[in-house]
Order: structure tokens, then sequence, then C-alpha cells
């Protein structure tokens, strides 16, 4: 059924599609037999999982960007997502960058994006979470950027405000340093001006009666020396986590004519084509790190046999986001099942 829906959306452009599907899965959702048949079943105690101190009901997550606005994460849940991370969340609204900006690379099975941190600000994001349904068992992460007219050198007070103003409302933190599509994020992710960050965000964790779990995202593209630094800084502060990994500006091995990908031009790429690069990332920090500090493995995850991969490489947790869009909520449930057949 979800193949017929699909062949439907995209038709759409790919951000009309998304708004779409989501309108659709709320209004579905309302109806009392549609809402028997969609929604997916209690989890399995096999499925439950405790990290960085929180018990997720299973381990399949939501990855950022598909809920920006704190929209629709109850309904995510509803289909069977063990966790949602929510944003990326910025201090003040924006638009992000002009449209088109968002793009399907069917062949590859893939997106590209470049969406920029469009999201209404913090303030709506917080209005929304508010109404958290306080018997749920989901997880919800915020996932937290700078404003793109915000310099660098002022980028620590973006997520200083977006860190106080989500605390009350999220599970955990991830700290956004790796988007490609906001000029110059990625250089937050040298080790100086990301220990400085972190060890800022840190300090004010501290200060609250129950600090809340901080983890970093980062990008495919760092080098070995990079991923060192990473580790360096993980230990050294400690994180409680890292997210490996988000769109990566490469553009290699892919089956979509050469042409049509230089005319989308700029973006992150998603999906099936960076999922060996994402798993490699987690292979290589999970043993760098001795496996002392956990990771969620998101990346090109299409399959059951793609997130058992990234949890056999060292991930405690993954997130979906394009393979979600291209195959459905049949994955979640299909990658719960791997994992319980194999125990």
């Amino acid at each position: 059924m979800y193949y017929f829906f699909r062949s439907l959306l995209f038709l759409l452009n790919p951000e009309r599609a998304h708004y779409a599907s989501v309108g659709a899965i709320k209004l579905l959702l309302r109806i009392p037999l549609l809402k028997w048949i969609i929604k997916a079943p209690s989890d399995a105690p096999k499925l439950s999982r405790k990290v960085f101190g929180l018990n997720f009901p299973n381990p399949i997550g939501l990855a950022a960007g598909f809920d920006k606005d704190a929209t629709c994460f109850e309904e995510m849940g509803q289909l069977g997502f063990g966790f949602v991370e929510i944003g990326t969340v910025t201090p003040m609204p924006q638009d992000g960058n002009p449209t088109p900006r968002l793009f399907r690379l069917k062949k590859d099975q893939a997106l590209i994006n470049r969406m920029g941190f469009n999201n209404q600000g913090v303030n709506a994001a917080v209005a929304r979470l508010k109404n958290r349904r306080p018997d749920s068992q989901l997880i919800i992460g915020g996932n937290i950027g700078k404003n793109k007219w915000t310099p660098n050198e002022e980028a620590n007070q973006d997520y200083i405000n977006s860190f106080k103003a989500l605390f009350p409302f999220v599970d955990y933190f991830a700290v956004n340093v790796s988007s490609p599509n906001t000029v110059n994020l990625r250089a937050l992710q040298e080790k100086e001006p990301l220990l400085r960050l972190l060890n800022e965000l840190k300090s004010i964790n501290a200060s609250y009666p129950s600090p809340k779990p901080i983890l970093l995202k980062i990008a495919p593209d760092l080098s070995n020396e990079q991923l060192d630094d990473i580790v360096d800084i993980a230990l050294e502060l400690p994180l409680d986590g890292i997210i490996a990994t988000n769109t990566t500006i490469s553009r290699q091995g892919l089956k979509t004519e050469e042409s049509e990908v230089q005319s989308i031009g700029a973006g992150g790429l998603s999906g099936a084509p960076v999922a060996n690069r994402s798993t490699e990332v987690i292979r290589y920090l999970n043993k760098k790190l001795e496996g002392k500090i956990p990771i969620i493995g998101v990346g090109g995850i299409h399959s059951k046999e793609d997130a058992l991969e990234k949890l056999d490489a060292g991930a405690s947790l993954i997130q979906l986001y394009t393979g979600f869009i291209y195959e459905g909520p049949s994955l979640i449930k299909s990658i719960k099942k791997a994992i319980i057949e194999r125990g």
C-alpha cells in the first residue's frame, strides 16, 4: 500500500510531498479503524535499550530534519519509532535557503537537500513540546544549530539559547555542527572551536539538577585525523554520545546521470550512497572509543540488513530518514523483527 501512495507523492516536488505525507499521516491516525491498522503494536521487551541513561522502547529513531518544528513527533511514535529527534532548531525563525532545495535521486534511492535550517524558531518548538503526552514512552531529542546570520565567533550563544529553551522539554540534545547547508558551519567541527562550544554547553548542563545527555552529530566527510580529534574531544569532556553521520558533500559512485546531479547543485546527499561511509565512520569511532561512548548510527539504512550492519559496526541505536521516505513504515517493522530474531 505504501508504494502506491509513494508513487503519488513522488509526482509532487519533494518538499511539498513531505508536508502532504505528514498531513496524510495525521489525518489517517485520527480515523479509529485506520489508526488501528496503521499504528504499530507495543514493542517487545527484547527491543528496549538503555543508552546514555535513557530508556528507549526500541532502538530505531527518526533522524533530525523530518520533524523540524516538533509538529508530528507523536504521530511518528505511533508509526513505531522509539525516539524522534526534532530540529534542527535555531534560536530565531529563519526561512532557510531559496527553493527548490530538496531533490530526489530515484536511481540511487537518495536525496540531496540544501534546506538551510529552515524552522520556526525554538519558541515555536517549545510551544508544541509542552503538549507532549505525559504517558508516552517516546524519547525526544533536540537537535540544535545556529542562525545563518550569526557569525561563527558568536555561534556558541545561539546553541546556548536553544539549549536553555528546550531543556525542560527534550530528553537529550544533538549539537549539529555538520550540516553542509549553512555557510561556514562545518568550521565549528574543528577541534578548538568545538571544544569551546561543548564545554560551555556541558557547564550549563551541569547547573541543572538533572543534566541531559549531550551528543555531537558529525559529518561523514571527516578524515581519520579529524575523526581522531572527535575521539579526543569525546573522551576528554566526556561526551554522552555521537551521531554518525550527517549528509555528505561527496557525489562519488552515483547512478544518476552526472548532468542531472550537476544541475541540482550544492547540498547534502543522504540515502543509500552514504551507507558504506557512514558504517566505516561508526566502526572507526567505536574501535577508537573502545565502546566507551554510545554511537547513534544513521546514513543509508534502507533495509533490515543495513540496520544490522550499523549495529554490528558498533552503533547502540540507529536513525532513519531517507530510507523511511523510500520504504515507508514497513521498514521499521522489518528492522524490529530482524533484531528480535537475532536475539
